[in-house]
């Protein structure tokens, strides 16, 4: 089974990203189950044609955790994608981090985490003890950065990738950099700039998703890429980065080499002028 997680700023298209990857993936006949674990529970709504689904946290506040069944969190998707939200508190109360600690406890007990893929999408803007815990306690095996030339989504990335490399210092590493995911916003220069980011954190880019309208025609219609315009190029690029992913055995030993903020900034500087 592969595990894998897409981290990165809110806002930056991790749970498009994810969504399509999982469509994409689902078309190679694969067991896929995609973890939303952002408390803004739209991860799988493109999957759910539209649907919100009830979030773990909900249910396990609603109706108790010893009376939920698979049946209540896991729901099917387009072409059998499995599909949970793990949700978050309500604003101003409660730890975010808690719907991913209750969710990981929850579908181990009821055994539901199974399949070929299991792909996480975890936000990324704070990377504390309930959000990294799917690469610190080994659930995500490769971890991706989406992030785009923005510097506020690299500065993101970047500490996404100084979790990896803390944890990658333990005696088992439970996770590895698996590479850098751009979801491009048309920013001149943006290819170079998170290119030249994936090696200085000795990683690679792994995919460059071009900005296309037809990813928002597809969202208003409440589909994947891959459902309503599955001939279209942005399908393709999509199909491109299932096959690099399910390619990519990331080796556990070479480790990230996060920046500090004044090697960012100069990063930055060099790519984003006036």
């Amino acid at each position: 089974m592969k595990q894998i997680a897409l981290y990165g700023k809110g806002g930056i298209g991790k749970s498009t990203t994810s969504a399509n990857l999982s469509a994409a993936l689902s078309e190679k006949s694969l067991d896929i189950l995609q973890i939303g674990c952002d408390p803004k529970h739209d991860s799988t709504r493109m999957l759910m044609h539209g649907q919100w689904i009830p979030t773990v946290l909900d249910l396990v506040r609603e109706k108790g955790e010893g009376n939920i069944t698979t049946e209540d969190v896991v729901f099917s998707g387009y072409n059998n994608i499995r599909c949970v939200e793990a949700g978050g508190p309500e604003p101003g109360v409660g730890c975010a981090g808690r719907g991913i600690i209750a969710t990981f406890q929850l579908l181990e007990k009821l055994d539901a985490l199974y399949g070929d893929v299991i792909v996480y999408d975890v936000l990324g803007d704070v990377v504390c003890g309930g959000f990294a815990m799917p690469m610190r306690e080994g659930y995500a095996r490769e971890v991706y950065l989406v992030t785009s030339g923005d510097f506020m989504a690299l500065y993101a990335a970047n500490n996404i990738c100084k979790a990896i490399a803390r944890l990658s210092k333990r005696s088992k590493p439970c996770c590895t950099l698996g590479g850098v995911i751009c979801n491009s916003q048309n920013i001149e220069g943006e290819l170079g700039l998170v290119s030249e980011f994936a090696e200085k954190i000795n990683s690679e880019l792994t995919g460059f998703i071009p900005r296309s309208q037809i990813v928002r025609v597809s969202e208003v219609n409440k589909k994947t890429v891959l459902e309503y315009a599955p001939e279209s190029e942005q399908a393709d690029v999509y199909r491109k980065l299932a096959e690099k992913i399910m390619n990519t055995n990331p080796d556990p030993d070479k480790k990230p080499t996060p920046l500090s903020m004044d090697e960012l900034e100069t990063l930055a500087q060099k790519y984003i002028k006036a």
